[in-house]
C-alpha cells in the first residue's frame, strides 16, 4: 500500500522534517531567514529516505513553495495521465500549482533538494516572476534526466548553497538567489525526460491528483485568501488533461460529475466558515470565489436547501 504524506505549508513541512532528520527546528531553519522575504533551505535526500521504505510514494503537495531536486537513483514520476521513468539521475521543478507523485524504485537514492517561496526571488534585480518562467508554467512536465557528468555538475551548484547557507556571510541569501537562479536556467536548457502514456491505473492517477489538488486549496484561513480553482475546466488545465477526459474519469470513478465533486467540496468549507469564523457573509463568499455575495447565496441554498444566514443561526 502506497503512503502519501499530505501537507499544506511550510510549517508543517519542517514538522515533517524534523522527524525524517532527527533535528529540532531551530537547527533546521537557516540563520538570519527571518530577516528575508520569503523562504529558502537546502537538504540531503539520503536524509529524508532514512525512513522510508522502498516504494513509497513521495508525493510534492505543498502549496506553498517550490522546490528544485537533484535526483539520483532509479525513480518514476506519475502525474494525472503521464509517467516519467527515470534510470539513474533527474533534475526535477516542481511547483505548488501541478501535483505529482514520485516514487523511488529501489533503495540506492542520494541527491539533494531546496524549496523556496516565490517572495525568496523578489529581491533580485532581474525581477523574475516563476509562473511565467517556462519550466514553472502549468500543463508542463519539468522532469530531465540527465548525465552523470551532468549531475555532478549541478551537485556542486546544491554544495555551494549548502555550505553558503551555514555562513555567517552579510549578503549570502544574495548569493543563494544567484545559485537558485543558475539552476532554473540550467534546467530551462536541458531537453524533458521521455514522457511515456502507460493506460493501466492512468484513471487511478487522474482521480487520486484530482482530489490532491482539489484538497490542496483548503482549509480558507483568512477572508483575503481567495480560491483559485473552481471549474472543471481550470483543474484539467492543472493536470494537463483535456476536460472531457477528466470529466469522463471522475464520473466513472465517483459517479458524480467533476463540478458536482468541486460544488461538494465548496459547500463543506462554506458551512465550516459559516460556523466557526465571524467573517461576514460577503467576506466568505469572496474567499470561496464568487464575485457576488447573491451568486453565493443562491449557490449554497441550491446545494444546502437553506441560506446561508439561516444555516449560521
Amino acid at each position: 500500500m502506497m503512503k502519501k504524506i499530505k501537507s499544506t505549508s511550510l510549517n508543517e513541512f519542517y514538522q515533517e522534517a524534523v522527524s525524517f532528520t532527527g533535528k529540532d527546528i531551530q537547527t533546521l531553519l537557516p540563520p538570519g531567514i527571518h530577516k528575508e522575504i520569503g523562504h529558502f533551505n537546502v537538504f540531503n535526500i539520503s536524509d529524508t529516505l532514512k525512513e522510508v521504505k522502498r516504494k513509497q510514494v513521495m508525493p510534492y503537495n505543498r502549496r506553498a513553495y517550490y522546490k528544485i531536486s537533484l535526483i539520483r537513483g532509479k525513480n518514476r514520476a506519475e502525474y494525472a495521465d503521464k509517467v516519467i521513468n527515470i534510470e539513474n539521475n533527474a533534475l526535477l521543478f516542481a511547483t505548488p500549482k501541478v501535483p505529482y507523485h514520485w516514487i523511488p524504485q529501489d533503495e540506492n537514492q542520494s541527491g539533494s533538494f531546496c524549496v523556496f517561496t516565490d517572495e525568496f526571488l523578489v529581491k533580485n534585480k532581474s525581477g523574475v516572476v516563476l509562473d511565467e518562467l517556462p519550466i514553472f508554467k502549468s500543463g508542463g512536465y519539468p522532469v530531465f534526466e540527465i548525465t552523470d557528468e551532468e549531475a555532478e555538475e549541478i551537485g556542486l551548484t546544491f554544495r555551494k548553497m549548502k555550505k553558503e547557507i551555514a555562513s555567517d556571510y552579510e549578503y549570502k541569501y544574495d548569493l543563494l538567489r544567484n545559485y537558485v537562479l543558475e539552476l532554473i536556467h540550467y534546467g530551462q536548457k536541458l531537453q524533458p525526460a521521455t514522457v511515456l502514456h502507460p493506460t493501466q491505473n492512468a484513471a487511478v492517477r487522474i482521480i487520486s491528483l484530482f482530489i490532491e489538488l482539489l484538497e490542496r486549496q483548503f482549509p480558507i484561513e483568512s477572508p483575503n485568501q481567495k480560491l483559485q480553482l473552481r471549474t472543471a475546466k481550470e483543474y484539467a488545465e492543472r493536470l494537463a488533461i483535456h476536460v472531457n477526459h477528466l470529466n469522463k474519469t471522475v464520473k466513472e470513478s465517483t459517479g458524480k460529475t467533476t463540478t458536482e465533486v468541486i460544488s461538494g467540496r465548496i459547500v463543506q468549507e462554506a458551512k465550516i466558515l459559516l460556523k466557526q469564523t465571524d467573517w461576514n457573509i460577503s467576506e466568505i463568499a469572496y474567499s470561496l470565489g464568487f464575485e457576488q455575495v447573491a451568486h453565493f447565496s443562491n449557490f449554497f441554498k441550491k446545494q444546502t436547501s437553506m441560506a446561508p444566514l439561516a444555516f449560521r443561526s
